[in-house]
């Protein structure tokens, strides 16, 4: 793949309506075999207040523009990135790792997905009214944008994680400046391109590569900085949180997650396993939604694990460019590390390899960050393989008894965000509803979550939120106006 012909230009920020180049670059590797794909530039500080004060000089003639100019916008970069889904998804493929049919699904149902939805808002709510206490009064609240907002986002959706961001900030009248990872800041750029062919004002949306500690840094400690909304991970998180109570800025955090998959003996076993292999091992098990650990009936126990690892044994690893391929590398060396020691802590803890474990043999895996479908059985809840986010092709399976044990083990977590359940048994269902303490719960089903829900975790897994209405409301503050309009338009003179 051209890359330089998928970006249309030398990799440059998007800053002011302007091509931008920096002194130093950063290269960007693809994680199927380590090369050096492209450099693109390392922005500094001064790179962030650029691009924060051309937000601000532009946010406030965007947010005057009417609900219906700003959605006729979002609709046609929805258009520009479909009319380019390939290009963007071989992108996203070369700097992230996932399948080609993954990404493919990222640019064309998420990416455009999410501006086509946030279009739908032209004609939304923008506040209240209440009765007041005084005659000759209005007393109304109003839904406003923050004026300038950050967006930070992560390597595993770098297309649809760009639209989840923007989309709502600008459909809302904000302007925003975002901070892809600096490890996949390609897609990014990409779509900075498709915005300014289909007219969105200079300044609007600006993007910004580099480091986070760097880059991601100014932009939240920054004055101008008046919301920030990040997708990360929960060490991201608390760094970014303490960094913007400085200025007292609002931030809205989607952070890590543990998800339990838990299958009562009354499941439909097929079914259950079938999403069960489908809720690890997407995106090689990169995100935040993912299968972490699954906790199966006794009775089904046995032979839902034969199942499962018959399942995952099939499994196509290879090149993520060819369409028969149902999972690429890892995003990069540290994430495949990480992955290692984790599967490595929990053997010599006394868990048991039933599949995998390690990286696969053979001359196409020589080089890249691969890691081969793993089930390990032999697990306890108290162990880091159960405790700690894996984000990687890894299953712990365990067995339990009864169904309130099973309501313990999946709530034994400091992470909130998605939990799975199959059963057939509506009570149960509804009991599992009612006490799982996680911020979504999908029942005898899995995601992806869908663009009109409400995608938010509890304890680590973040605060705050993604997704539909309530998505959405995070992006707009509320401001209060106590109208008095008795003798409105009379000289002072003659009021009584």
């Amino acid at each position: 793949m051209d890359v330089l012909s998928a970006l249309g230009r030398e990799p440059a920020m998007y800053i002011g309506g302007s091509w931008v180049t920096a002194s130093e670059t950063r290269p960007v590797i693809n994680p199927a075999d380590e090369s050096s794909i492209v450099e693109v530039p390392e922005a500094d500080a001064g790179h962030a207040q650029r691009a924060l004060e051309a937000a601000r000089r532009s946010q406030r003639e965007w947010a005057r523009k009417t609900g219906v100019e700003r959605g006729r916008v979002l609709r046609a970069i929805a258009e520009g990135i479909r009319a380019r889904q390939e290009e963007l998804a071989q992108l996203v493929v070369a700097e992230q790792g996932k399948t080609i049919t993954e990404a493919r699904g990222e640019v064309g149902e998420a990416a455009a997905g999410f501006f086509e939805y946030y279009a739908t808002f032209e004609r939304a709510q923008v506040g209240s009214m209440f009765a007041p206490d005084e005659t000759n009064e209005h007393l109304i609240v109003r839904s406003v944008p923050y004026g300038v907002v950050v967006g930070i986002i992560p390597w595993n959706y770098p297309a649809a994680l760009f639209a989840r961001k923007v989309a709502p900030a600008i459909m809302s009248g904000n302007a925003i400046v975002l901070k892809p990872h600096e490890d996949t800041p390609l897609a990014a750029l990409a779509l900075a391109g498709i915005i300014e062919e289909a007219g969105v004002p200079p300044g609007v949306v600006n993007v910004v590569t580099g480091a986070g500690s760097v880059v991601g840094d100014a932009l939240v400690r920054h004055p101008i900085t008046q919301m920030v909304t990040v997708t990360g991970s929960v060490r991201g998180g608390r760094e970014i949180l303490a960094a913007a109570a400085e200025n007292i800025v609002p931030v809205s955090l989607e952070l890590g997650g543990k998800a339990p998959f838990i299958v009562l003996d009354d499941a439909d076993l097929a079914s259950a396993v079938e999403n069960a292999v489908d809720a690890r091992f997407w995106n090689c098990g990169q995100v935040c939604t993912c299968n972490e650990r699954t906790y199966v009936q006794r009775g089904v126990y046995d032979e839902f694990v034969e199942r499962f690892v018959e399942a995952a044994s099939s499994l196509r690893l290879g090149d993520p460019t060819r369409d028969d391929m149902q999972m690429g590398p890892k995003v990069n060396e540290p994430e495949l590390e990480k992955v290692e020691a984790l599967v490595q802590g929990a053997v010599e803890g006394g868990a048991e390899i039933v599949l995998g474990g390690g990286r696969p043999e053979g001359e196409e895996f020589e080089k890249g960050y691969w890691f081969e479908p793993t089930v390990l059985t032999g697990t306890t809840n108290d162990m880091d393989i159960v405790q700690q986010e894996v984000f990687g092709p890894v299953l712990p399976i365990q067995p339990f008894e009864d169904f309130e044990e099973v309501l313990e083990l999946a709530n034994d977590s400091r992470y909130g965000l998605t939990a799975y359940v199959f059963t057939s048994n509506l009570h149960k269902a509804m009991r599992a509803i009612d006490e799982i303490n996680f911020g979504e719960v999908y029942v005898n089903k899995i995601g992806p979550e869908q663009l009109q829900g409400f995608h938010t975790g509890y304890r680590l897994s973040g605060m705050g939120g993604d997704d539909g209405p309530y998505g959405y409301e995070r992006y707009l503050r509320r401001k209060t106006v106590y109208l008095h309009y008795k003798d409105f338009g009379t000289p002072a003179e003659n009021h009584p």
